[in-house]
């Protein structure tokens, strides 16, 4: 955005695709949550270039395509708050220069520009100092409920990015994310498995509900489509122009084919080539039908809190345990004991197909949504999405092989011999389903727990859906309340809080709307400044090979820097939103 702000025609629309571009490609770095299991299992020593690739490229492609008619359901005829998409869009229409038809949009442009820019420099810059610890980056406590041992507690993460989600979600979601949170105890580390089974039973309930707005979105699809072929494409609305729904089919069984060719080549490669029919049929089927299912359910749930927010890892687990099953049903009896490692690495490999798959949906539709708020082309950004997703699969590949050959993951063998392997957990942990369903030795009470949960929590929003106006608890939300850990959780929930008194304040001004434009400008920064700094530190922990290359201070220091720290969050924030509401009310003087 910066250097297009040198050309003096540079319009918010073209912004808008630079970003989504490097947006998507990005996002193809959530295959860390997958890919690294092949080399835990000891499947894999390193990652083949064009194998990792194809893995990346085709599962990021049927994941733009899977989105498009998804666009039309969830993004726009859809309530959905989309906060990161918000916060985007918010930040493109500040920062275009010459765009006066957006600018007149925000309280004097200027005013948007500082509330964005002094936004993202604090929580920047509160970043770095969280890093250095000096800050603590959380404020926890557990305790003892009962004589039986029982443990329950809190985390507030101070994250300014976690705070400014809450405000753009609002307070509708995060009550029943907050209660499910609050369940926590000292199994967490078995808790996500409880979560995985409620967040399986509420995804599917969602699912279910998103058929007729999906018909819709696809029928709405075909008569633009049927529009475009009789020449009265220049009468569809520019923001619903997609790519022609009979492209995105074409597009879809194209992939089919090198994906139906990349799973024969792996179970040949991994000695299940007696199978090759029932892997390649079972596995290419398996492929389309889920990946639109977590196509559907990563899209809502990114609607919900926001794609950075959304538990892929979760997604994850369902995916590798109906991939694990359905091969411990159609192959395992067929082969002998010793195929069991090939058994895992076909399960993992298939899952990272349409892991991809989930995250360029889960990333997709924000971009979608920011491109609804510009005015974008739709069809266009889906190019853009593509482009982006290409690229990302080149980068991916060689980084991961960086990686590991620089550091190892934990549990692959060898490991032990590196002085500092990365944990990589999403991928421990999923590679350690996948060999518990094959090796029929996971705890399933958990997933089943889980499960009641779900169908519970359904019943009870069906139920205050009929008895109430307002009242509603969002299946989904709990059970992502559940599987996600408190310190990701409570501070969004905070932040909603927060929120809502900075929009009753609002209301109290004379401009209410410019005053709570310029609070959804502030989050927008907090989040833009936070992440970027995020991602700055990860790549110095990461060649660095610490955990906390910029610490100041030791072990020694945490109770002060929970202390220090929690203190100066507050404070910062009350400032930051006094701030506002000064700056608004001085400009209506």
């Amino acid at each position: 955005m910066a250097l297009l702000r040198g050309f003096r025609d540079a319009t918010v629309q073209e912004n808008n695709i630079v970003q989504t571009v490097a947006s998507a490609a990005g996002t193809l770095s959530s295959i860390i949550f997958v890919l690294p299991g092949l080399i835990m299992i000891g499947y894999w020593t390193e990652f083949p270039f064009w194998t990792s690739f194809w893995i990346c490229a085709l599962g990021g492609i049927l994941g733009v395509m899977y989105s498009i008619p998804l666009r039309r359901a969830l993004v726009t005829t859809s309530d959905l708050p989309y906060p990161e998409g918000v916060a985007c869009a918010e930040v493109l229409k500040v920062g275009s220069s010459g765009d006066s038809e957006h600018a007149s949009d925000i309280e004097h442009g200027r005013a948007g520009l500082l509330a964005v820019l002094w936004g993202s420099i604090v929580s920047a810059v509160f970043a770095v100092i969280v890093g250095t610890q000096i800050f603590a980056a959380d404020v926890a406590q557990t305790f003892r409920i009962g004589k039986r041992g029982a443990v329950s507690g809190y985390d507030f993460a101070l994250s300014f990015a976690l705070l400014a989600i809450g405000h753009l979600v609002g307070l509708s979601v995060d009550v029943s994310t907050a209660a499910a949170t609050l369940a926590q105890s000292t199994w967490s580390h078995k808790v996500r498995f409880v979560g995985a089974g409620a967040i399986g039973v509420s995804a599917i309930w969602t699912l279910l509900k998103l058929v007729k707005p999906v018909a819709r979105g696809l029928a709405s699809a075909m008569a633009a489509s049927r529009a475009r072929k009789a020449g009265k494409a220049d009468t569809l609305p520019i923001t619903e122009r997609d790519i022609p729904i009979g492209i995105v089919g074409l597009i879809t069984l194209a992939c089919m084919l090198p994906i139906g060719w990349l799973l024969g080549y792996f179970g040949n490669t991994s000695g299940l080539g007696a199978h090759l029919p029932t892997l390649i049929i079972g596995g290419v089927t398996y492929v389309v039908l889920m990946s639109f299912f977590v196509s559907a359910v990563c899209g809502y749930m990114a609607g919900l809190i926001g794609s950075s927010n959304s538990p892929l890892s979760g997604i994850g687990i369902l995916v590798v345990i109906g991939a694990a099953l359905l091969l411990v049903i159609g192959v395992k009896p067929y082969v002998p004991a010793e195929a069991s490692k090939s058994l895992m690495a076909f399960a993992l490999f298939t899952t990272a197909v349409i892991f991809n798959v989930a995250a360029i949906a889960n990333n997709n539709l924000q971009d979608l949504k920011t491109g609804q708020l510009v005015d974008a082309t739709p069809w266009k950004q889906q190019v853009a999405l593509v482009i982006g997703v290409i690229a990302g699969a080149f980068v991916i590949p060689p980084v991961l092989d960086l990686v590991n050959h620089a550091y190892g993951f934990v549990g692959a063998p060898g490991a032990e011999l590196r002085p500092h392997p990365l944990p990589a957990p999403q991928a421990g942990l999923i590679s350690s389903l996948a060999q518990g369903v094959i090796a029929a030795d996971i705890d399933w009470s958990l997933i089943r727990i889980g499960g009641t949960i779900g169908v519970g929590i359904i019943l009870l929003d069906e139920i205050f859906a009929r008895t109430t106006k307002h009242m509603r608890v969002p299946p989904l939300a709990v059970g992502l309340g559940i599987y996600l850990p408190t310190q990701s959780t409570l501070m969004i929930v905070v932040g909603a809080i927060v929120g809502w008194f900075f929009d009753q304040r609002a209301n109290r001004t004379p401009k209410p709307e410019a005053t709570k434009q310029l609070g959804v400008l502030l989050a927008s920064g907090l989040i833009v400044g936070e992440s970027i700094i995020g991602v700055v530190l990860s790549v110095i922990v990461v060649f660095s090979g610490k955990a906390a290359p910029l610490a100041l201070v030791g072990p020694g220091f945490e109770i002060a820097g929970i202390i220090i720290g929690g203190v100066s969050f507050a404070i910062v924030a009350f400032v930051l939103y006094r701030w506002i509401l000064r700056m608004t009310a001085a400009r209506s003087a």
